[in-house]
């Protein structure tokens, strides 16, 4: 399934993508007096992001799903009260609206580190980004004032669905909900010159992500996943998921040792070759920049970049 997080009037609301429309799951539970199938449902009737709609159980998730494609009438009953929409009619948060932590893995594309001239690493290079710089599809990622290299990175991400802590390898995969889509936008000036990643990873609206959650059961092997990035229309990023020099539940063992992950915490999993600034000459974003990251079995992650702060 794939799980939203939408914006209706002034609330943030969850949904599910049925088809080419979106379905307000919290709406859907109100117009038809849901009550006694979902715990959570019948506790709150509210989810505001996917990662509340996972735990409310894929079982019962798939079952709504049932009842607006089976019967016409509950379908149009739940277009007329504005509970089923056009997906294009939809303003889009990011999946996880409220993350614990949003980690993410350097150099872990074989033809990445290639690229840049430099032998894979032994272990997973682990950073994080700060989670203030999380955005949605269609927002803007907005240049600062204090770098003008920045630079785009399309990347798998990860989403935890259950506390994790000294988790093997062999059993990661019981802790994840599912996958989107992250772009770790970077100030290559700033990682450059400061040498740790924190302001260049972390600046504001540096973290796009999304369009939704698409849960586990899915997508059987992630690993074997189609990765693009487009700006403007041309290719910069083409590359394979089967790439990753670290996998998965190799990231997830490695980054649980004695480090609790909690559900909601985001793991990007690295970009492929083709960034910017190893590009010839090098090539970093501006205002107007269209940016669009493609995963198949997941989705496109739309953004577009505005210039320089203030």
């Amino acid at each position: 399934m794939k799980l939203l997080s939408i914006r209706v009037g002034n609330e943030d609301r969850a949904g599910m993508l049925i088809g080419e429309e979106a379905l307000d799951v919290t709406a859907f539970c109100v117009i038809l007096d849901v009550k006694d199938e979902s715990p959570v449902a019948s506790a709150t009737r509210r989810f505001r992001d996917a990662l509340d709609l996972y735990h409310a159980g894929t079982e019962w998730l798939q079952s709504i799903e049932l009842r607006i494609k089976d019967d016409r009438a509950i379908a149009d009953e739940c277009r007329r009260a504005g509970a089923l929409r056009p997906l294009s009619s939809v303003k889009l948060n990011p999946p996880i609206l409220s993350p614990g932590k949003i980690l993410a893995v350097g150099l872990n594309y074989a033809a990445h580190a290639e690229e840049q001239g430099k032998k894979p690493p032994e272990t997973p290079l682990v950073f994080s980004k700060c989670v203030t710089a999380l955005i949605g599809p269609n927002d803007i990622i907005r240049l600062p004032r204090i770098s003008w290299k920045v630079d785009y990175e399309a990347e798998l991400a990860v989403v935890i669905g259950k506390e994790a802590c000294s988790v093997n390898a062999e059993r990661a995969y019981d802790y994840v909900a599912g996958y989107t889509i992250m772009n770790d936008v970077t100030a290559r000036d700033l990682q450059q010159s400061e040498k740790q990643w924190v302001r260049a990873k972390g600046i504001d609206t540096f973290a796009p992500c999304g369009p939704w959650l698409v849960t586990k059961d899915e997508i059987a092997d992630p690993h074997s996943l189609d990765i693009e990035l487009l700006v403007n229309g041309g290719r910069r990023q083409r590359s394979s998921s089967n790439d990753l020099i670290f996998n998965i539940p190799r990231v997830i063992e490695f980054i649980s040792q004695d480090l609790t992950l909690r559900p909601g915490d985001i793991i990007s999993t690295g970009t492929p070759s083709g960034v910017g600034v190893y590009s010839t000459p090098p090539t970093f974003l501006k205002d107007g920049d269209q940016i669009e990251i493609n995963i198949t079995r997941i989705g496109t992650l739309k953004n577009t970049v505005k210039g320089n702060a203030g």
